[in-house]
Protein backbone atom coordinates (compact mmCIF):
# COMPACT_ATOMS: atom_id res chain seq x y z
CA UNK A 1 0.00 0.00 0.00
CA UNK A 2 1.46 3.30 -0.95
CA UNK A 3 1.52 6.46 1.13
CA UNK A 4 -1.29 8.24 -0.77
CA UNK A 5 -3.70 5.34 -0.36
CA UNK A 6 -2.96 5.23 3.37
CA UNK A 7 -3.45 9.01 3.61
CA UNK A 8 -6.73 8.80 1.67
CA UNK A 9 -8.07 6.05 3.98
CA UNK A 10 -7.00 8.07 7.01
CA UNK A 11 -8.78 11.17 5.67
CA UNK A 12 -11.97 9.21 4.95
CA UNK A 13 -11.99 7.70 8.45
CA UNK A 14 -11.19 11.06 10.06
CA UNK A 15 -13.79 12.88 7.98
CA UNK A 16 -16.44 10.27 8.79
CA UNK A 17 -15.60 10.55 12.48
CA UNK A 18 -15.85 14.33 12.31
CA UNK A 19 -19.24 14.12 10.58
CA UNK A 20 -20.55 11.73 13.23
CA UNK A 21 -19.20 14.01 15.96
CA UNK A 22 -20.82 17.12 14.45
CA UNK A 23 -24.12 15.30 13.86
CA UNK A 24 -24.47 14.08 17.45
CA UNK A 25 -23.24 17.31 18.99
CA UNK A 26 -25.69 19.38 16.94
CA UNK A 27 -28.55 17.02 17.70
CA UNK A 28 -27.89 17.22 21.44
CA UNK A 29 -27.59 21.04 21.27
CA UNK A 30 -30.85 21.19 19.33
CA UNK A 31 -32.65 19.05 21.92
CA UNK A 32 -31.15 21.08 24.78
CA UNK A 33 -32.45 24.27 23.15
CA UNK A 34 -35.93 22.78 22.72
CA UNK A 35 -35.95 21.72 26.39
CA UNK A 36 -34.87 25.18 27.57
CA UNK A 37 -37.53 26.80 25.41
CA UNK A 38 -40.14 24.41 26.86
CA UNK A 39 -39.00 25.31 30.37
CA UNK A 40 -39.49 29.01 29.66
CA UNK A 41 -43.02 28.40 28.34
CA UNK A 42 -43.81 26.28 31.42
CA UNK A 43 -42.50 29.05 33.71
CA UNK A 44 -44.54 31.71 31.93
CA UNK A 45 -47.72 29.61 31.94
CA UNK A 46 -47.37 28.79 35.63
CA UNK A 47 -46.96 32.50 36.41
CA UNK A 48 -50.14 33.22 34.45
CA UNK A 49 -51.98 30.44 36.31
CA UNK A 50 -50.80 31.86 39.63
CA UNK A 51 -52.09 35.31 38.61
CA UNK A 52 -55.47 33.75 37.80
CA UNK A 53 -55.54 32.25 41.27
CA UNK A 54 -54.88 35.65 42.85
CA UNK A 55 -57.70 37.17 40.80
CA UNK A 56 -60.03 34.29 41.72
CA UNK A 57 -59.18 34.86 45.38
CA UNK A 58 -60.23 38.51 45.23
CA UNK A 59 -63.41 37.65 43.31
CA UNK A 60 -64.46 34.99 45.81
CA UNK A 61 -63.81 37.32 48.74
CA UNK A 62 -65.90 40.10 47.21
CA UNK A 63 -68.68 37.92 45.76
CA UNK A 64 -69.20 35.70 48.77
CA UNK A 65 -68.77 38.37 51.45
CA UNK A 66 -67.07 35.62 53.35
CA UNK A 67 -64.14 36.07 55.70
CA UNK A 68 -62.94 32.53 55.02
CA UNK A 69 -59.50 32.33 53.38
CA UNK A 70 -60.02 29.61 50.76
CA UNK A 71 -56.71 30.18 48.99
CA UNK A 72 -54.41 31.53 51.71
CA UNK A 73 -52.08 28.53 51.50
CA UNK A 74 -51.90 28.83 47.71
CA UNK A 75 -51.44 32.60 47.55
CA UNK A 76 -48.28 32.20 49.63
CA UNK A 77 -46.75 29.78 47.10
CA UNK A 78 -44.66 32.54 45.55
CA UNK A 79 -42.67 32.77 48.78
CA UNK A 80 -41.77 29.09 48.70
CA UNK A 81 -38.96 27.44 46.79
CA UNK A 82 -40.91 24.99 44.63
CA UNK A 83 -40.07 23.16 41.44
CA UNK A 84 -42.31 23.79 38.45
CA UNK A 85 -43.87 20.38 38.96
CA UNK A 86 -44.63 21.09 42.62
CA UNK A 87 -46.06 24.51 41.74
CA UNK A 88 -48.21 22.95 39.02
CA UNK A 89 -49.54 20.37 41.50
CA UNK A 90 -50.36 23.03 44.09
CA UNK A 91 -52.11 25.21 41.52
CA UNK A 92 -54.15 22.21 40.35
CA UNK A 93 -55.21 21.63 43.97
CA UNK A 94 -56.26 25.27 44.25
CA UNK A 95 -58.21 25.13 40.99
CA UNK A 96 -60.03 22.04 42.25
CA UNK A 97 -61.19 24.21 45.17
CA UNK A 98 -62.23 26.89 42.66
CA UNK A 99 -64.44 24.42 40.78
CA UNK A 100 -65.90 23.16 44.06
CA UNK A 101 -66.72 26.74 45.10
CA UNK A 102 -68.33 27.37 41.72
CA UNK A 103 -70.59 24.36 42.28
CA UNK A 104 -71.38 25.31 45.89
CA UNK A 105 -72.05 29.03 45.37
CA UNK A 106 -74.38 29.96 42.55
CA UNK A 107 -73.39 33.65 42.64
CA UNK A 108 -69.82 32.75 41.66
CA UNK A 109 -71.01 30.83 38.62
CA UNK A 110 -72.92 33.93 37.48
CA UNK A 111 -69.95 36.29 37.85
CA UNK A 112 -68.73 37.22 34.34
CA UNK A 113 -65.09 37.78 35.32
CA UNK A 114 -65.07 34.50 37.24
CA UNK A 115 -66.35 32.64 34.16
CA UNK A 116 -63.70 34.27 31.96
CA UNK A 117 -60.96 33.25 34.36
CA UNK A 118 -62.28 29.68 34.46
CA UNK A 119 -62.10 29.54 30.65
CA UNK A 120 -58.58 30.94 30.75
CA UNK A 121 -57.61 28.36 33.38
CA UNK A 122 -58.82 25.58 31.07
CA UNK A 123 -56.74 27.02 28.22
CA UNK A 124 -53.60 27.21 30.37
CA UNK A 125 -54.27 23.69 31.62
CA UNK A 126 -54.27 22.43 28.04
CA UNK A 127 -51.12 24.43 27.31
CA UNK A 128 -49.31 23.06 30.37
CA UNK A 129 -50.30 19.51 29.43
CA UNK A 130 -49.07 19.95 25.87
CA UNK A 131 -45.80 21.67 26.74
CA UNK A 132 -44.90 19.21 29.50
CA UNK A 133 -45.48 16.35 27.06
CA UNK A 134 -43.21 18.12 24.57
CA UNK A 135 -40.64 18.77 27.31
CA UNK A 136 -40.65 15.14 28.46
CA UNK A 137 -40.34 13.82 24.89
CA UNK A 138 -37.31 16.01 24.17
CA UNK A 139 -35.81 15.22 27.57
CA UNK A 140 -36.19 11.52 26.84
CA UNK A 141 -34.52 11.95 23.45
CA UNK A 142 -31.61 13.96 24.92
CA UNK A 143 -31.13 11.48 27.75
CA UNK A 144 -31.05 8.69 25.20
CA UNK A 145 -28.24 10.41 23.30
CA UNK A 146 -26.35 11.00 26.54
CA UNK A 147 -26.53 7.28 27.40
CA UNK A 148 -25.78 5.71 23.99
CA UNK A 149 -22.49 5.19 22.20
CA UNK A 150 -20.97 7.13 20.38
CA UNK A 151 -22.99 10.17 21.44
CA UNK A 152 -22.24 9.40 25.12
CA UNK A 153 -18.57 10.25 24.51
CA UNK A 154 -19.51 13.55 22.90
CA UNK A 155 -21.92 14.30 25.78
CA UNK A 156 -19.17 13.61 28.29
CA UNK A 157 -16.72 15.90 26.46
CA UNK A 158 -19.26 18.75 26.42
CA UNK A 159 -20.58 17.99 29.93
CA UNK A 160 -24.17 17.27 28.92
CA UNK A 161 -26.07 16.01 31.97
CA UNK A 162 -29.07 13.70 32.26
CA UNK A 163 -32.14 15.93 32.64
CA UNK A 164 -35.05 15.01 34.89
CA UNK A 165 -38.52 14.74 33.47
CA UNK A 166 -41.09 17.42 34.34
CA UNK A 167 -42.37 15.40 37.29
CA UNK A 168 -38.84 15.27 38.71
CA UNK A 169 -38.74 11.50 38.61
CA UNK A 170 -35.20 10.18 38.36
CA UNK A 171 -35.28 7.13 36.12
CA UNK A 172 -31.66 6.28 36.94
CA UNK A 173 -32.05 5.73 40.68
CA UNK A 174 -33.16 2.64 42.59
CA UNK A 175 -36.30 4.23 44.01
CA UNK A 176 -39.32 2.76 42.27
CA UNK A 177 -42.08 4.56 44.16
CA UNK A 178 -40.86 8.15 43.84
CA UNK A 179 -43.93 9.27 41.95
CA UNK A 180 -46.54 10.47 44.38
CA UNK A 181 -50.16 11.34 43.62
Amino acid sequence: MNFFTFLLILLIIGGSGALVYVFYFNKMQYLKTKIEHSESIIDETLRIRYDYLVRIDSITKSSLNDSKEYFKEYINLKNKNLTNFELDRKLREAFNIVYKLKDDFEELGKNKEFKEILNSIKETDEKITAITTYYNKNTNDLNGFIRKFPSAMIAKIHKFQIKPFFDGKDMTDDIYDDFKL
